[in-house]
Parts: structure tokens; C-alpha cells; sequence
């Protein structure tokens, strides 16, 4: 266990970054394949795994290029952390919608974005209305989590993780002899 735990607190901004694509990949997945449509707020938090995967990738590849001589750079495991809390609280805020514990923005509203030719279609009156998704609706759930609660569960997990990667015992950042 004392291994692993080296092991992902030495290269944890490596397995930030593919943490990071598989869930923004599972999103796309969603999308594409379940025919789930994105409202304003999960954009918004797909945004937040864009901002991670530039963090870990930059940081990976400085890890890789001085040789891994001191580890995990600290500052990008703190980066994580505050990247993947703010995750956890958009998350959390849009669950939190969806269960109605809270009402959300105007701009929630009406989802997310509009494809241009149907935008044109519906100012020229010549097309169908097409619905768009509502933040405040459940589109999909497992276990009586909606996608953003998972999400807020994941992104919280990963900021701890980032949390014990920059805090890490010196130990984990030298390599031993």
C-alpha cells in the first residue's frame, strides 16, 4: 500500500491528467453516444477539466524532462487541488439545483449552446423549436446520483488526492539509492 501511494504521489500530476481526459472523455461519450445534451452548467464543469488537463500535461512533461529528480512539482499538485475543488463546488452547486435545494441562474435556464443553423431556423420561423437542456433537470443517474453528483464526489476525491500529493513525505519526492 506504502508503494502505491509513492507511486501516485510521485507522478500524481500523470494521473491528474488522465483522470482528467477519462472524464471529460465520458462526458464527450454521453453526448455523442446517449444523446445527453450538455446544459450552461456542465459545460462549465467540463471547462474546469480542461484547465486540469493543462496543469497536469505542463506539469508531466516538466516532471519527464528533468528526469523525475524531485518528484510531482508541489505547485502544480496545489493547482490540482484548487482546480479540482472549484470543480467539486460547481458540481455540487448544480446538483444542488437539480435537487431543488437552491434556485439556479437565469442563464440555466434555457442550456446550453445553440447550433447555429438551428438558431437561424428559429429566428426565420422556418424550422422546428428545439428544446434545450435545463440545468435543473436530471438527465441521467446511477446509484440516485445525477452526473453532476458524481462529479462533485470525483472532483472532490481528486482535490484530496492532489491535497496529499503536494504534502507528500519527503521520501516520496527524492528518489532512494
Amino acid at each position: 500500500m506504502r508503494g502505491l501511494y509513492r507511486l501516485l504521489t510521485r507522478w500524481w500530476t500523470a494521473f491528474a491528467l488522465a483522470a482528467s481526459l477519462a472524464m471529460l472523455g465520458a462526458a464527450h461519450a454521453f453526448e455523442r453516444f446517449g444523446g445527453l445534451a450538455p446544459c450552461n452548467l456542465c459545460l462549465k464543469q467540463r471547462e474546469v477539466y480542461w484547465g486540469a488537463v493543462a496543469i497536469a500535461l505542463t506539469a508531466t512533461l516538466w516532471h519527464v524532462i528533468s528526469r523525475g529528480s524531485r518528484g510531482t512539482p508541489r505547485i502544480a499538485a496545489f493547482l490540482l487541488a484548487v482546480v479540482f475543488a472549484t470543480g467539486a463546488v460547481t458540481a455540487t452547486f448544480h446538483m444542488g439545483g437539480e435537487l431543488g435545494w437552491w434556485e439556479l441562474p437565469a442563464a440555466c435556464a434555457g442550456g446550453g449552446p445553440i447550433d447555429p443553423a438551428d438558431f437561424e431556423s428559429f429566428v426565420l420561423g422556418t424550422g422546428p423549436i428545439t428544446d434545450l437542456p435545463l440545468c435543473d433537470e436530471v438527465a441521467w443517474s446511477l446509484l440516485g446520483l445525477s452526473m453532476a453528483g458524481w462529479n462533485a464526489l470525483i472532483s472532490a476525491l481528486l482535490a484530496v488526492f492532489s491535497l496529499l500529493a503536494a504534502k507528500r513525505p519527503k521520501d516520496a519526492r527524492a528518489p532512494r539509492p
